[in-house]
């Protein structure tokens, strides 16, 4: 799998979730947190190509995932349970 990258901030749940998700399947990710990096919700819309509001902000390589529920949703489709 390409690497992950997840555009987050701190102190926000989901974005906590969304990197524990990777530890625990010892996923290649990248955590950026858009306030250190100066990153705006703008800057991110401009990327993704649709209104954002809220993080995390998910991408898999150049493909645009989601949020955590998404990205779970894609990693559970990945790797069904038993």
């Amino acid at each position: 799998m390409e690497r992950i990258t997840i555009f987050g901030r701190e102190g926000c749940g989901f974005c906590r979730r969304a990197k524990e998700l990777c530890e625990q399947n010892a996923l290649n990710h990248r955590y950026i947190d858009i306030h250190q990096e100066g990153i705006s919700k703008a800057d991110l819309e401009k990327t993704i190509g649709k209104p954002v509001e809220t993080v995390p902000q998910i991408f898999i390589g150049q493909q645009y995932i989601g949020g955590y529920t998404e990205f779970a949703k894609y990693l559970e489709e990945l790797q069904p349970l038993p």
